[in-house]
């Protein structure tokens, strides 16, 4: 190949074909292909690398701490979650073609930000946009923007992400503009996009760390009438007691 059309390649983002032509043009001999079926295969060819880097930039960008999967979930050893409920919601895909919201809820270590995770992986997967944040780590971003004016941006990018998953809501307690602030970019994404949630805290004691009743009951009115809540508050903890301790 020239250099003249490496940089032609490069310049118009054909990178597959770039590091492929040799291998392209020794197939087309070998299997005296016409010009248009090697065309054709070459289209496909950078169709799938485009499409697959794709992937994984949306992964990258949503900052997930553990690729979870969830076929390594280890049903066998939480007896008491409902897990013919858990993979039809996944299966059907309901919860980003909907959208709905899902709320895991249950004690530390049972596995809900695992089975989050898999759930926003497969929109990943799939070709959605996501995010995966910590409840203090959102409400700590959304609280300085306020401080700098651009809370109104970054309630925008939060609400754009086709799913969104929050771990550990109720970890920390909020101050009165933190809480407004996330009731805000819950009400931004509510019926229009899907957001995955887990929590060690029942809808009952949201208020504690809200502090809020008036705005707490308008939140779990939001999120009752579009989600499904995958109880695991019977579940045990899968860690050992060496990651506990």
């Amino acid at each position: 190949m020239s250099k003249e059309m490496s940089e032609m390649l490069k310049y118009i983002g054909m990178r597959g074909l770039l590091q492929n032509w040799e291998q392209y043009l020794k197939m087309a001999e070998k299997e005296n292909l016409s010009a248009v079926k090697l065309l054709k295969y070459i289209v496909d060819e950078e169709y799938k690398l485009k499409k697959e880097n794709s992937r994984k930039m949306r992964i990258r960008r949503a900052t997930i701490p553990e690729k979870f999967i969830i076929e390594t979930y280890p049903f066998e050893r939480q007896p008491n979650l409902n897990r013919k409920k858990v993979s039809n919601l996944y299966d059907s895909f309901d919860y980003m073609s909907k959208p709905q919201n899902i709320i895991w809820m249950g004690p530390t270590g049972s596995g809900k930000t695992g089975l989050a995770t898999s759930f926003l992986m497969q929109a990943l997967n799939r070709g959605h946009t996501g995010r995966f944040i910590t409840f203090p780590e959102l409400i700590e971003t959304l609280y300085k923007s306020r401080g700098d004016h651009t809370d109104g941006r970054m309630i925008k990018l939060f609400s754009t992400y086709d799913c969104l998953l929050i771990d550990e809501l109720g970890y920390v307690e909020t101050e009165p503009v933190q809480a407004g602030l996330f009731f805000t970019l819950m009400s931004k994404r509510y019926k229009k996009k899907s957001t995955l949630i887990t929590t060690n805290l029942g809808f009952s004691e949201w208020d504690t760390f809200l502090k809020n009743g008036p705005l707490t009951a308008a939140l779990i009115d939001r999120f009752t009438e579009n989600s499904h809540v995958i109880n695991m508050r019977k579940c045990i903890s899968l860690r050992s007691k060496a990651e506990e301790s």
